[in-house]
């Protein structure tokens, strides 16, 4: 529902394009811009999340494992499915602002590529597989868990 009431605030100030990043160009310029607004904010508020989520889990966890990124990879992977399965196409802005923004500025996946390779260098060969193995099994299965929860609440 909440989903529903942000979608309504953004098109007060931009009319959805048709399809998630199909031509912007096509728009005319004031809704072209609104929508590369709404996805920068979005981004914003991902990053935001992303970086403080990673560091609480990195202070209780310690920084011998990635678990910060493993978690924010899984929560964004599961966040990602239930707003593909759950907010209407059309609602464009609002799977926009959503999808490209605030999950892709929450998702780590450079970040995790990064630590894999840390993890490569130092010969910590366990790990890293574990990390990649985690990321992976976890991440498919939580979009799937989110798209079929975002499906059934329809």
């Amino acid at each position: 529902m909440e989903i529903l009431k942000c979608n309504r605030i953004i098109h007060q100030f931009a009319e959805p394009a048709t399809k998630l990043f199909d031509n912007p160009a096509a728009l005319p310029p004031n809704k072209r811009m609104a929508t590369y607004l709404f996805v920068a904010l979005g981004g914003a508020l991902g990053s935001v999340g992303r970086f403080w989520l990673n560091n609480l889990v990195t202070a209780r966890a310690g920084d011998g494992f990635p678990w910060g990124t493993l978690l924010i990879n899984v929560l964004g992977s599961f966040a990602i499915g239930l707003f593909a399965a759950l907010v209407p196409a059309s609602q464009d802005t609002a799977k926009k602002f959503l999808m490209a923004g605030v999950c892709g500025g929450f998702t780590t996946f450079s970040a995790f590529s990064l630590q894999t390779l840390e993890l490569m260098r130092q010969d910590a060969w366990l790990r890293a597989g574990g990390n990649i193995l985690g990321s992976v099994a976890l991440c498919l299965v939580a979009v799937w868990l989110g798209w079929m929860i975002g499906a059934a609440s329809k």
